[in-house]
């Protein structure tokens, strides 16, 4: 398959998060193919019942291709006009996946070997697959993490601080307030002092951001609410005990503020001569750590168009990505 048919049939395989068995069922059995055929070898990873990471490799691997195959939802399936290919996952992160696996099949016609292609789970939820991976590295130097970046090398990312915030009230009827507690109220007020808290800047990623994803709560428009929770995302530039002190301090007593993932900023390694950039979104590499190799982020597409019902990826930088990433590896293993 060339590129654009690759990311085309991977995006039509719904992968949402924790769906991701069809996907890697197909990959495994494709990657198997090109491996037979190449003196490579593919295995997989079970990360949980019927969740599996992928791995092919050829020799030992000394530079490491990898990016997820999982999506956010909703499942939009691919089409494509005479410029761009558009479905969930086109940029964010199947086309990269295509790009990547042309750029291994081209690497190894050419007779390069010492690298690996490994495609994990979970990305968009909670980096389970790459936590896995990192406790079953197999000697990589360099991991080059595929992320939409525009194709440039990314200079750093943000971090993400992930908060669940509940309340608990008293149920009364809404004609008589006095007589209950207002849950939704209570989250409100604990709400609105969290947007107030000033949140850390950094001279290379910039300032902090927060967002508040969901709110829920109540039973009823005439019923005082006795539970309501809200789900806050924090970007993190640097140390994420400050943003955890000041919200502590910022709730009141009638809210409960659990912690449920913390991913540190991260900086990487460039190549001379590359062009950069800062990006502001997390990616799988702080939970690999080193374990796979010093990391590069790197990909085609824009972030800006991720996560959107309007998710596409120019054919123009696809297929320009599988030399990008060909010649990057190269560089690489000329370097170890």
């Amino acid at each position: 398959m060339n590129v654009f048919e690759l990311a085309r049939t991977l995006i039509d395989i719904e992968s949402i998060s924790e769906n991701e068995a069809a996907v890697g069922a197909w990959l495994h059995n494709y990657l198997e193919k090109l491996a037979r055929a190449s003196g490579g070898r593919v295995e997989k990873m079970d990360v949980a019942a019927g969740r599996f990471n992928v791995l092919a490799k050829w020799g030992d691997p000394i530079v490491t291709l990898s990016t997820h195959m999982d999506t956010v939802p909703p499942f939009v399936p691919s089409r494509e006009d005479s410029e761009f290919i558009w479905g969930r996952g086109a940029c964010d992160a199947k086309g990269i996946i295509a790009a990547m696996i042309c750029a291994a099949e081209k690497l190894v016609a050419e007779g390069n070997r010492n690298i690996a292609l490994l495609f994990v789970v979970g990305e968009e939820r909670n980096s389970a697959g790459a936590a896995v991976a990192a406790r079953n590295a197999c000697g990589s130097k360099y991991l080059i993490n595929g992320e939409p970046t525009e194709s440039k090398l990314a200079l750093a990312s943000k971090g993400v601080l992930r908060y669940e915030l509940g309340a608990r009230g008293k149920m009364a009827h809404s004609a008589y307030p006095d007589l209950g507690e207002s849950a939704i109220e209570a989250l409100l007020d604990s709400l609105e002092s969290l947007r107030r808290v000033p949140l850390p800047t950094d001279p290379l990623l910039g300032a902090s951001t927060m967002n508040i994803g969901t709110v829920a709560g109540g039973r009823a428009p005439n019923v005082i609410a006795d539970s309501a929770r809200a789900e806050i995302l924090v970007r993190l530039v640097g140390d994420p005990q400050p943003v955890r002190q000041a919200f502590a301090k910022a709730i009141n007593s009638r809210t409960m503020l659990n912690e449920i993932l913390c991913i540190p900023p991260i900086r990487f390694q460039t190549i001379d001569g590359m062009p950069t950039s800062v990006v502001a979104f997390t990616t799988d590499v702080p939970v690999f750590g080193k374990s796979w190799g010093e990391p590069l982020l790197l990909g085609p597409g824009s972030i800006h168009v991720a996560h959107t019902l309007e998710e596409r990826i120019s054919k123009k930088e696809l297929a320009a990505a599988v030399e990008l990433y060909a010649n990057v590896v190269k560089k690489l293993l000329a370097t170890a």
